[in-house]
């Protein structure tokens, strides 16, 4: 598509740390799900003009999308990285270690319902928040997103389209059902102001009114 490649092409370059994830993740038979470019430029950006200090990952993977969340933070900022399986945290925290990131990034493994349970008790706050794990859970994230949410704090959720799945009614697996009806409580929950921006596959983004 050119408008995307365009964007990439004089916004979102990547360095070397940034390029090596995909051929890394290929190496161990990871999947390929990754936020393109422009996404994690975006995020970066956001992360940035929100002035955070203190973001939520769920879902690290590679640590693609971490280490752009972690490049815009101020040297004491804090990005909590949540995931599932310990052999793609190991391959995120070299990657951050790679970016020089490392004192910036704590991965929690673990099922994230658990570790985000674990947040809440402790009265954890975060400024900033990147949900891109298991779409049947976006619901469930997003509640605990907002009590773990410092006043005017940012969520971000990426695949809000599914690849078009969610404009065929025909597709009624977990997630193009689920991410239907979390794109409406978007839309509607009056705890938040929220907009899908039009790039990758759908970034929802919205502010906590409270």
């Amino acid at each position: 598509m050119r408008e995307q490649e365009y964007v990439r092409s004089l916004f979102a370059q990547e360095d070397e740390v940034l390029k090596s994830i995909a051929p890394g993740l290929d190496e161990r038979g990871m999947p390929q799900i990754s936020v393109p470019p422009e996404v994690g430029k975006t995020l970066y950006l956001l992360a940035s003009l929100s002035g955070a200090k203190r973001v939520l990952e769920i879902g690290a993977l590679g640590g693609y999308s971490t280490i752009w969340l972690a490049r815009a933070l101020p040297a004491d900022g804090q990005v909590v990285s949540l995931e599932l399986k310990e052999e793609h945290a190991a391959f995120a925290r070299e990657n951050v270690a790679k970016a020089g990131l490392a004192d910036r990034v704590t991965i929690m493994v673990g099922d994230a319902t658990e570790s985000l349970a674990t947040l809440v008790d402790k009265q954890e706050k975060f400024d900033f928040f990147f949900l891109d794990a298991d779409k049947p859970n976006y619901p469930h994230y997003l509640e605990q997103a907002i009590t773990l949410a410092s006043p005017g704090a940012v969520i971000a959720a990426d695949n809000l389209f599914q690849n078009g799945r969610i404009f065929d009614e025909s597709y009624q697996g977990p997630s193009p059902v689920t991410i239907r009806r979390f794109n409406r409580q978007l839309a509607e929950d009056p705890r938040l102001e929220s907009i899908i921006l039009t790039i990758g596959d759908g970034l929802g983004v919205c502010r906590v009114k409270k």
